[in-house]
């Protein structure tokens, strides 16, 4: 699935930032709230933000993009400062960026630092910057982007993962304190989806997408990569009006990842059976 069925005007006169909104899922989230009618504020900290702006104000979106690192505390303030003043208030937030420091036993403090601070740090402060917005309007809808990674082992993860697991024990700290706002907060968990990283391990391993997709579809049960539109579509969801009774909970994306066991799909598996 490369393209989702738009619902016409389902966040019309809404407000949403989302973080990272420069590439990748973070892109395709923030192309499919614009298509829904949303006015979007986005970050990046590359060139590549610029070139996004410029295609979306071009295909008639409503957008602001905001260039800057995460890492940055005063930046993560700016974000919201912008969008309040280009559009008086924030009605959703999705944080999606996050630092892909992927280091074992071999991490530094600084590894550390920045797997943290673009990560569950930059989400907190990010949540903290539109709250009082939020509360000012009557409520709000939070989605902040988990992984796989925060629920499994994998080789030389340390920093990641367990950056990946802090979002989801602070994604229901969150919702269980902003609860009586009105704003709700939930998360996703994609599984392997082709987007830079996954694509430039293809690359880097040789093959690329018609070789890999097949190998590192043995890890979901519908035995393929997923793609970035089939995140959005469920983040959409997450914070639309049909979610208005979900809170604190994690969605996985990941084609069944998490519910396999060691035997995976089960094609080396012999039953000697019952009979």
């Amino acid at each position: 699935m490369k393209e989702r069925k738009t619902i016409k005007d389902r966040f019309k006169n809404k407000v949403a930032i989302v973080t990272g909104g420069s590439s990748g899922i973070g892109r395709t989230i923030t192309e499919e709230l614009c298509k829904e009618g949303a006015s979007v504020a986005f970050s990046g900290i590359s060139d590549i933000g610029e070139t996004t702006a410029k295609e979306l104000t071009e295909a008639g979106f409503d957008i602001l993009f905001c260039r800057g690192d995460m890492a940055d505390e005063e930046f993560c303030k700016s974000i919201v400062t912008q969008t309040l003043a280009k559009w008086g208030k924030v009605d959703y937030l999705v944080n999606n960026a996050f630092s892909f420091t992927a280091k074992g036993i071999d991490a530094t403090t600084e590894d550390w630092l920045r797997s943290y601070t673009v990560g569950p740090m930059g989400y907190a402060r990010m949540v903290q910057n539109v709250v009082p917005a939020m509360k000012k309007q009557g409520g709000g809808a939070i989605v902040n982007m988990s992984s796989i990674s925060a629920f499994q082992a994998q080789p030389n993860r340390w920093t990641y993962n367990s950056a990946k697991g802090a979002v989801n024990t602070l994604t229901k700290n969150m919702a269980l304190d902003l609860a009586k706002y009105k704003i709700r907060v939930n998360s996703i968990s994609p599984g392997w989806i082709w987007t830079r990283e996954v694509y430039k391990a293809a690359e880097m391993d040789g093959g690329g997408r018609e070789k890999w997709d097949t190998i590192w579809g043995r890890y979901h049960m519908l035995e393929r990569c997923g793609e970035a539109v089939e995140c959005a579509g469920p983040t959409l969801f997450l914070l639309s009006d049909d979610a208005s009774f979900i809170t604190a909970t994690d969605l996985p994306i990941d084609a069944g990842y998490q519910s396999m066991g060691p035997e995976g799909l089960g094609k080396t598996t012999v039953i000697a059976g019952s009979d």
